[in-house]
């Protein structure tokens, strides 16, 4: 009888996570894809970020710059830590598809999920004392902060331009991983009711 019961709740656990796996792919049409990036700086200072995009509409090359409406990507944000992982500051450069930097530049291969090129990310509104990368992937990327609005600007740290790009995991498949690993508890169940 135990048995019994055993195999309905994990049929029933399983029925559910693929379910819900399904549905979550149904209702989301658009292709978003999510990126997450990271850059330690030669200093200890570093940043976190991600950014995402249509994979339905963008083309190989995603190549952003300026102020305003951006071609493809959806949304870019970037947190400045100190050596000591301290918050120095956070900024949504891109947020709706609407840059908020005339300053903003952005080159992205999405064949390969690489940065490539000019890369100018961060504040950019003119506020004195905000954080800003600039630079070029692959040659040297600087964290700078704004001194003052003519220009001045000091550099924090940089490095050789080196900075990791990684997808972060779709929802659906998360779910996926969970079912299977329903499958697994429900297993285990069995062979430990099988024993008693």
């Amino acid at each position: 009888m135990k048995n019994i019961f055993a195999k309905i709740a994990t049929i029933a656990a399983t029925s559910t996570a693929l379910s819900v796996a399904i549905a979550a792919g149904a209702n989301n049409p658009a292709q978003a894809v999510d990126l997450n990036f990271n850059w330690l700086g030669n200093a200890g200072y570093s940043a976190v970020g991600s950014f995402s995009y249509d994979e339905a509409t963008a083309p190989t090359i995603i190549s952003e710059s300026g102020s305003g409406a951006t071609k493809f990507l959806q949304s870019l944000n970037v947190s400045f830590l100190d050596r000591s992982k301290n918050l120095l500051g956070t900024y949504n450069t891109v947020n709706g598809g609407v840059s908020q930097s005339q300053f903003f530049t952005f080159n992205f291969d999405t064949s390969t999920q690489k940065l490539f090129g000019p890369f100018d990310i961060g504040g950019g509104t003119g506020v004195i004392g905000e954080y800003f990368f600039q630079g070029r992937v692959g040659d040297s990327l600087a964290l700078r902060q704004d001194v003052n609005q003519q220009g001045k600007e000091i550099t924090l740290d940089q490095n050789s331009g080196s900075i990791q790009v990684s997808k972060v995991p779709e929802p659906a498949s998360i779910v996926g991983l969970l079912a299977f690993g329903m499958l697994g508890l429900g297993s285990t169940l069995k062979k430990k009711q099988a024993s008693c």
